[in-house]
C-alpha cells in the first residue's frame, strides 16, 4: 500500500461557514432580544441548529482542521468558543482528553459498577440528557481560570470524570485559558451594549442549545464496546442534520480516523460500519444505566494521532 496524503482542508468553505454562524447567531441573539419574549423560544430553536454548526467548527479546529495555517485555526477556533462559551484552548485540553479515554471509567456515563452510588449516577445521566452538561462549562471555565489550584483538591482528583484532568491542563498552561477568557467576557460584554441584549431571551435560547447539544453529546458513545477507539457509533442522519453537524454523526469513522476533515467522513462512513438509528439509540439512552459487563480499556497517550498508511 502507498502512503495517501491528508485529505485537502476546505479552508475558504470553513472560513464563509464561521462567518455565517457568527451573522446568523448575532441576527438571532438581537431578534430574541427585541421581540415579546414568548418569541424566544421559537427562536431558541432555531438558534440551537446554528449553534450546533459553531460547535461543529470548533471541534473542527481542535483538530487542526477548520484552517491549513494554524495561526488562523487557533484564531477561528478562539472565535467559535466565544459563542459556545468555551475557551478554545480548554476545549482543545478536554477534547484530546476524550479521544485518550473513550469508554475508559472516566468518561462511563451509561455503565455503572455494582458498588456505584445509583442516586448519583442516576442523577449525573439524566442531568446530562436534559441539558444540565452545559451549563457547568461555563461555569466551570470561570472557576478553573480563576481558582486552578480547585483541580489539586481531592474531590476533583478522586472523581472519575475529572481526575484525568489536572496533568493536561498543567501542561497547557492556565494563562492562555485565562487569556481567552478575559476576551470572551469582553466579546459578550461588547454584544450587550451593541444588541442591546435582555438576559431573559439569551437564557431561553441558550436553555434551547444546552438541551439540543447535551442529548447529541453522548448518543455516538452510549453502550458501544468498551474500546478507547472503536467505542462509538456511526448514527443515521438526514441530510440537513447532518450537513449541520459537518457529518460527525459518523463519529466511529473520526474516532478511528481523527485526523480526517467534516468533508471527508461521509465517503469514509460509506466504507465503515453501517449506522444506526438515531432515535433508537435516543430512546435506548432515556432507560438509564445498565451494569458494566466488560473491563474497562487502558487511556492512550496524549499524543497527536497520524493517518495510517492506505487507509487515509
Amino acid at each position: 500500500m502507498t502512503t495517501r496524503q491528508r485529505p485537502l482542508i476546505h479552508t475558504r468553505l470553513n472560513v464563509l461557514l464561521v462567518a455565517a454562524v457568527q451573522a446568523t447567531a448575532l441576527g438571532l441573539l438581537w431578534l430574541g432580544a427585541h421581540l415579546p419574549l414568548i418569541w424566544a423560544l421559537p427562536v431558541g430553536i432555531i438558534f440551537s441548529f446554528v449553534l450546533l454548526n459553531n460547535y461543529a467548527l470548533m471541534h473542527e479546529a481542535s483538530h487542526d482542521n477548520l484552517h491549513p495555517d494554524p495561526a488562523w485555526n487557533q484564531r477561528l477556533g478562539v472565535l467559535a468558543g466565544f459563542l459556545f462559551p468555551m475557551p478554545f484552548s480548554m476545549f482543545k485540553v478536554t477534547h484530546t482528553v476524550h479521544h485518550c479515554c473513550n469508554r475508559t471509567d472516566h468518561e462511563m456515563f451509561d455503565l455503572y459498577y455494582p458498588g456505584d452510588n445509583m442516586f448519583l449516577k442516576l442523577g449525573q445521566w439524566y442531568g446530562l440528557m436534559c441539558g444540565w452538561f452545559w451549563p457547568c462549562i461555563p461555569v466551570g471555565t470561570v472557576l478553573l481560570a480563576t481558582f486552578p489550584a480547585l483541580l489539586r483538591t481531592a474531590p476533583f482528583r478522586k472523581a472519575r470524570t475529572t481526575a484525568v484532568l489536572f496533568d493536561d491542563f498543567e501542561k497547557h498552561g492556565i494563562n492562555r485559558i485565562r487569556g481567552e477568557v478575559v476576551a470572551m467576557l469582553a466579546f459578550w460584554t461588547a454584544l450587550f451594549h451593541l444588541l442591546d441584549l435582555r438576559w431573559s431571551a439569551l437564557l431561553i435560547m441558550y436553555a434551547c442549545f444546552a438541551f439540543h447539544w447535551s442529548t447529541r453529546q453522548y448518543a455516538t458513545h452510549a453502550f458501544t464496546p468498551r474500546d478507547v477507539i472503536n467505542g462509538a457509533l456511526n448514527l443515521r442522519s438526514g441530510k440537513f442534520m447532518s450537513a449541520i453537524l459537518l457529518y460527525s454523526n459518523w463519529d466511529l469513522v473520526h474516532h478511528q480516523k481523527p485526523w480526517l476533515p467534516w468533508t471527508a467522513l461521509e465517503e469514509q462512513g460509506k466504507r465503515s460500519v453501517a449506522p444506526v438509528g438515531f432515535w433508537p439509540q435516543y430512546w435506548r439512552m432515556w432507560r438509564g444505566p445498565i451494569p458494566v459487563t466488560e473491563p474497562a480499556p487502558n487511556r492512550l497517550p496524549n499524543t497527536p494521532p497520524v493517518p495510517s498508511k492506505g487507509l487515509d
